[in-house]
């Protein structure tokens, strides 16, 4: 097999031919199709999150260990699957819920493996996508796409399902009054084509690149702000028609996003992180309970919340995001262009 591994962290990934995979049980063996390149696999690269006050998060202190194959957001074909994962259809692509957990704690067990406290994330904990084959547990991680192309659904195992689950936390208010999304690139374009397809109203858009900011136009954003304009949270809350900012999503996650979208929602308003960027909570805490806001994260989402997803892509009610394909072996290109700003919703990797 051929795989990009990261071997240290802060350094490229490298391109290296391996012995093919073999399964057992209930494993599956895929043969890759395509697997998006997230903003995630920057920091996994890097080997930590950013706290703020020069304070980092070692993955490598948390029980990550290298070499890695990255990638978490693959569709593959079957290749085999081991004598007790069932018959399963070789002439299908599926796209993989890469969210694994243990499966023996309790929020595993309460279906939320995206909360689990030993995590068998793929392409992070255990080898994922940036390959041309790979393995799952369990074949109740597969999902058909039907008629989408492999690179377009590929970006719903993560940018699909992590502003599909954001979003859910706020949809009492999504019909009331314009949800505010903070951040344009893949994320940013699939929350606003969700929106939609969630019953909400237009949502108002925030990206300091104007490039991003047309593409939420044209995807059906009612308002495009550059958050670094002075009056930016007046603009904001302007474009929402003078309702008050009931919910923001901050699909970035620095201070300088959490710092807007405090200041623009409303008394009693939701604020939900998706974005890890990096930094330290920037609002004076006696504002917290003066305002009444909910500030709450989100991660990822749940296997239920993936399969209501899907169902929704099924339907055809999930615009595809801009997409390009690209190379196995373009890798780290892809991932320094990603970290340029340069990539405009979603680069693929297509082995």
């Amino acid at each position: 097999m051929k795989c990009q591994s990261l071997n240290e962290f802060g350094k490229a990934v490298v391109g290296e031919e391996r012995p093919d995979l073999t399964v057992t049980g209930t494993e599956v063996l895929l043969r890759v199709t395509a697997n998006g390149v997230c903003h995630s696999d920057l920091h996994i690269r890097e080997g930590c999150y950013n706290l703020g006050g020069g304070q980092k998060l070692s993955f490598a202190d948390r029980g990550m260990k290298l070499p890695l194959v990255m990638g978490h957001e693959p569709v593959g074909m079957v290749l085999d699957a081991g004598d007790k994962a069932g018959e399963l259809d070789r002439n299908k692509h599926f796209v993989v819920y890469p969210w694994q957990g243990c499966g023996e704690c309790h929020q595993c067990k309460d279906g939320r493996e995206n909360y689990c406290s030993a995590p068998r994330y793929v392409g992070m904990h255990i080898d994922g996508g940036y390959a041309d084959q790979m393995k799952i547990p369990h074949p109740k991680y597969l999902f058909d796409i039907g008629d989408m192309a492999p690179e377009i659904a590929a970006p719903l195992a993560c940018s699909g399902l992590t502003t599909y689950s954001a979003l859910k936390k706020v949809q009492d208010t999504l019909a009331k009054s314009p949800v505010v999304i903070i951040g344009v690139g893949g994320l940013g374009l699939m929350a606003v084509g969700l929106v939609k397809a969630m019953g909400g109203l237009p949502p108002v858009v925030v990206d300091l690149d104007p490039v991003k900011r047309e593409a939420a136009l044209k995807a059906g954003a009612s308002a495009a702000i550059d958050g670094a304009a002075e009056d930016a949270v007046a603009q904001v809350q302007a474009a929402v028609g003078g309702t008050g900012v009931q919910a923001t999503i901050d699909l970035v996650g620095a201070e300088s996003t959490a710092s807007l979208a405090f200041n623009a929602v409303a008394k009693g308003g939701k604020m939900v992180i998706v974005g890890l960027f990096g930094g330290s909570t920037p609002w004076a805490l006696p504002l917290i309970p003066v305002k009444a806001v909910t500030i709450m994260g989100s991660y990822v989402g749940s296997l239920v919340e993936f399969g209501e997803l899907m169902d929704l892509a099924h339907k055809g009610l999930v615009p595809a995001l801009p997409t390009k394909t690209y190379a196995l072996d373009t890798a780290n290109d892809i991932l320094n262009e990603l970290e340029d700003g340069n990539v405009v919703g979603r680069a693929v990797l297509t082995p």
